[in-house]
């Protein structure tokens, strides 16, 4: 359908300016500016046709005249000022139906296309009769006024205004409604609510988690996530966990993994969601794994949606940070996808962080062998090589996960099967990021720990330049721990006659004789100090 003219949208913008209530005057306004319009050569120029009303034999000119006029404002396709809305007040407070139909329909569309703005709703006081319509006995009032709801909830000044107005417990007994339309608007209004901590506990007090709870168990898949996602709201709240928890007999978090299977994606991501929240807790963390979480997130791990393995690696890793919980997760399936995942994904920092601290948490348990087993260290290795990509928390994740790997013998065996140049070079471009210094040190750690292999020597002698810089840096720096590790570095290298001449005809040997200055100098000191104290 076509738009209306300026001039038939100023006349409309004009009358909306003077109206509160639909009094006999307005009655007349209204009928002079529809005939100004019904005359316009928009109508015949853009095909517009004036819809013929139905007219019970007791509606009043007032009601038919209210219904024409908001069929005609609806073409307005502009952004409508705040004084514009006045007239919805009175309408939406209009005791015929099909009025109530009309315009919360209308101030819905507005709502939704963003032709008014939620602030302004919210500041002309619509709240009050928009909930009022809620209490309505029609489905279709009942569904506008839910979507009205549902579309303003998304904002702090209109949470306050919907929680003041006593909007909540209607709400929640709309979640309940038979009729599918209303009851998806009621609990997607719910699930936008729930950003407010303050409505949390008010929809709390009013019995909302067994309902909500309820609704998991939904056919419809919108009221499943609707649901899904308010809960994993109030989860974000460690206060709310005990109970949670506790419902009926752990029944939400059957539930939740029940849903982890769903067809539709957005409800198992969701449920992922919630379930890593309420991991949280150490409690929420023990439950969880007591029904056998693994076997539920094998299909989320392996999704080909990014938002799902995102959500369930990170479960994952929360849940593996409880030692008791770590034996039930070594688990051959799992350690196989997490495998996978860092096969696949080696430069998405999500998965590779998370990825990462898993595997270390791991590495704690008496199964290592599984994950020496896995396709976890390969992984692990081909996110060294994504230095480039990574951020600096995950390549940390990456590096302090193989330094404690590494305590184990099987692990540096496997390491030792698959490192190569380009694992090499990307260790020591690691290394030398000295003011990154964690992941500097722990890089530089590997490679001491595999420097005790001479094919790792080998590989390490195409990129003799990196490794004197970062030692250069070690032996210079502040830190006691970074001189101990670049002398140690240098001890081992130095046994290698292409290392040891490249190194006497460097700065190394300079910057090493002042390191063993500095320390004679320290050790006499000592012997000093040691000397007076015994006397």
């Amino acid at each position: 359908m076509g738009q209306l003219c300026t001039k038939c949208v100023q006349l409309l913008c004009d009358l909306a300016l003077s109206v509160k209530t639909l009094s006999s005057g307005l009655v007349q306004d209204i009928q002079e500016c529809l005939g100004q319009i019904h005359e316009c050569p928009c109508l015949k120029r853009k095909n517009f046709k004036t819809k013929q009303l139905y007219k019970p034999a007791l509606q009043t000119q007032e009601e038919e005249i209210a219904q024409e006029f908001l069929q005609q404002i609806e073409r307005v396709n502009i952004q409508l000022p705040r004084e514009h809305l006045e007239i919805y007040y009175a309408l939406l407070k209009s005791n015929d139906l099909e009025v109530q139909q009309i315009s919360s329909s209308s101030l819905v569309n507005f709502l939704l296309e963003g032709n008014v703005t939620k602030d302004h709703v919210v500041q002309m006081d619509l709240i009050e009769p928009i909930l009022e319509l809620l209490e309505s006995e029609d489905a279709t009032v009942q569904c506008n006024s839910c979507a009205c709801i549902m579309t303003l909830a998304v904002t702090d000044v209109s949470h306050e205004a919907i929680a003041a107005a006593g909007g909540v417990v209607p709400l929640l007994a709309l979640s309940k409604s038979y009729d599918p339309r209303v009851q998806q608007n009621a609990v997607g209004a719910i699930f936008n609510l729930t950003q407010s901590e303050w409505i949390q506990q008010i929809l709390f007090r009013q019995g909302a988690l067994p309902v909500l709870t309820l609704l998991l168990q939904s056919p419809d898949s919108e009221v499943q996530y609707y649901s899904c996602a308010a809960l994993s709201n109030m989860a974000t709240n460690s206060q709310h966990h005990k109970a949670m928890l506790q419902t009926g007999d752990r029944f939400l978090l059957r539930m939740l993994l029940f849903l982890l299977s769903s067809s539709v994606d957005k409800v198992s991501n969701q449920a992922c969601v919630c379930l890593r929240n309420l991991a949280a807790s150490e409690s929420g963390q023990t439950s969880i794994v007591a029904l056998q979480i693994p076997s539920h997130l094998l299909p989320l791990l392996a999704s080909n949606r990014k938002d799902t393995q995102h959500n369930s690696i990170i479960l994952l890793r929360i849940l593996s940070q409880h030692p008791d919980n770590q034996d039930a997760l070594m688990c051959d399936e799992v350690l196989q996808a997490v495998g996978n995942l860092l096969l696949t994904w080696k430069m998405d920092p999500v998965i590779v962080g998370h990825a990462a601290c898993f595997i270390k948490n791991l590495s704690l348990s008496r199964s290592i062998e599984r994950v020496i087993e896995s396709p976890c260290i390969e992984g692990l290795f081909q996110a060294v090589q994504s230095v480039d990509f990574l951020e600096e928390e995950s390549l940390h994740c990456v590096m302090s996960c193989l330094v404690d790997l590494m305590k184990h013998e099987g692990a540096t065996v496997r390491m030792l099967e698959l490192v190569d140049d380009s694992v090499v070079c990307s260790l020591a471009t690691l290394a030398g990021q000295v003011e990154q210094a964690e992941l500097s040190f722990h890089a530089a750690l590997v490679i001491k720990h595999l420097l005790q292999h001479k094919e790792v020597v080998s590989l390490l002698k195409s990129h003799m330049s990196k490794v004197q810089q970062y030692l250069i840096k070690y032996l210079i720096h502040q830190e006691n721990r970074f001189q101990h590790l670049g002398v140690s570095t240098l001890c081992i290298l130095q046994k290698d006659a292409e290392f040891s001449s490249a190194f006497n005809q460097s700065q190394l040997k300079k910057h090493l004789d002042q390191v063993r200055q500095q320390i004679a100098e320290t050790q006499e000191l000592l012997s000093i100090a040691v000397r007076h104290m015994d006397t």
